[in-house]
């Protein structure tokens, strides 16, 4: 349960603000679908939280050797958010431009953000007493 809370905490507060900002200056969406937009994220979030956890820690633990961790991590919050990011915008109201900008321009951001976020997953998980991988001793999903 700790696993599941930092996570998602991590994740809410993270991204509520980036894809905010993102929605209104960039996709060019008004402050009422940008509210209705981070209301529908928000339960989102919530749902994907720990499993993108579960995804970064299983796809960081294969790659990372070789490619480094900035490379990874970048990578792992692209694959894993972009699509949802795009169904987000498509179901808050978008137009089909709106939603190509905002998740093109969100796609970049997930590059430019995977290694913050990544580091601000591991320190969030490490206030809840958790690993590198947000896993404790003798817990499932190593």
């Amino acid at each position: 349960m700790r696993t599941f809370i930092a996570d998602t905490l991590a994740l809410v507060t993270f991204f509520t603000v980036l894809g905010a900002l993102n929605e209104h200056y960039i996709a060019g969406m008004a402050w009422s679908e940008v509210a209705r937009s981070r209301t529908i994220g928000a339960p989102l979030m919530v749902l994907t939280a720990r499993p993108y956890g579960i995804w970064r820690d299983w796809l960081i633990g294969r790659i990372a050797p070789p490619l480094p961790r900035v490379a990874a991590d970048a990578l792992a919050l692209l694959i894993f958010q972009v699509p949802i990011y795009a169904a987000i915008l498509w179901v808050s109201g978008a137009s089909v431009a709106g939603v190509a900008q905002g998740s093109a321009s969100f796609a970049v951001l997930m590059l430019v953000v995977g290694r913050p976020y990544g580091l601000w997953l591991d320190f969030v998980r490490a206030r809840f007493g958790l690993g590198h991988g947000g896993m404790t001793p003798m817990t499932l999903g190593d």
